[in-house]
């Protein structure tokens, strides 16, 4: 007899030496590799394409990929009044998440998006605390006031420049976003059981290049010749690898592990984004910035341990 079902796979169709308990962190591992070099690779992005431009083809990319292994991907156990529900998660991400996060990341560096980004954990377990009535300790809710006071002293600590032009309503941008993403993983987590990651992922990405088009042609672009090919390389990147390949990678790693367990792991998403920042864009933070954002790190350890 064939074990329950996850990702819409049985577990014995699953490759024979790779086993669902070493599968999730595997997954999870891909996952924050690919989250926390997408802000550096969205930075880039923007030098040839405005916010909306680089956000529907991002989508677009993926939604093609997602078509073109459609029948592979194992029909949903669709139930009565789910549209409601997928429409919510849509709308949360990539819609509201993508909006803001691309706004975001061109009015501050790439680096303070990614360390803004370990937020997640806490919103997540606030956003558990709201929606499933889940408790919360005194723990818990110190963590988030420490971690958001590190975010104001972040934003506040950053002075304007040429490739961070207004990194205080950056910061609140992406703020924002976190909020979005962590509503989107409670959600998640609900719909896991009877949906398979990929068709998920898939229909995000559909659901993404629709609502991003108007807005990508009112946007416009510019000469095609002026764009320089880095932006270019940058847009696949994110297309082919991160909007398909990491959520769908976290997706997965949620259909074996608590949605709680899953989301601690993009606190290593914040040093892979101030690495890549660091290494490929030659972005860097004064002192006063990495003490804040050393605040944010003790914020989400405490909040942890809670």
């Amino acid at each position: 007899m064939k074990e329950p079902m996850n990702d819409g796979v049985a577990v014995d169709a699953l490759p024979r030496h790779v086993e669902p308990r070493l599968l999730a962190p595997l997954c999870l591992a891909g996952a924050v590799l690919l989250w926390g070099t997408s802000f550096m690779a969205t930075k880039t992005a923007l030098a040839g394409f405005s916010p909306m431009v680089v956000v529907w083809l991002r989508m677009t990319i993926a939604a093609c990929m997602v078509l073109f292994l459609f029948k592979r991907i194992p029909a949903p156990d669709y139930r009565k009044g789910d549209w409601m529900v997928l429409s919510f998660l849509c709308l949360m991400q990539p819609c509201l998440y993508f909006l803001l996060e691309g706004y975001a990341i061109a009015l501050t560096t790439s680096a303070q998006a990614g360390m803004i980004s370990a937020l997640v954990p806490l919103l997540v377990m606030m956003g558990a605390w709201i929606i499933l009535k889940e408790s919360i300790s005194l723990r818990g809710i110190i963590g988030i006031a420490v971690s958001m006071a590190g975010v104001l002293w972040l934003s506040l600590g950053s002075a304007p420049d040429a490739t961070a032009p207004n990194p205080l309503l950056g910061n609140v941008l992406e703020i924002g976003a976190m909020v979005c993403a962590a509503v989107y993983m409670v959600v998640m987590k609900r719909l896991s059981t009877r949906y398979s990651t990929w068709w998920l992922t898939g229909m995000q990405c559909v659901a993404g290049a629709l609502f991003f088009l108007p807005g990508a042609v009112l946007s416009g672009v510019g000469p095609l010749e002026e764009i320089p090919f880095s932006a270019w390389c940058a847009v696949g990147y994110l297309g082919f690898f991160v909007s398909l390949g990491a959520f769908g990678l976290y997706n997965m790693a949620m259909t074996f592990m608590p949605a709680g367990r899953a989301a601690l792991a993009i606190n290593m998403v914040s040093p892979v984004a101030l690495a890549s920042g660091w290494f490929l864009l030659g972005e860097s933070m004064s002192p006063m910035q990495l003490a804040a954002c050393g605040v944010i790190g003790a914020g989400v350890w405490v909040g942890r341990r809670g």
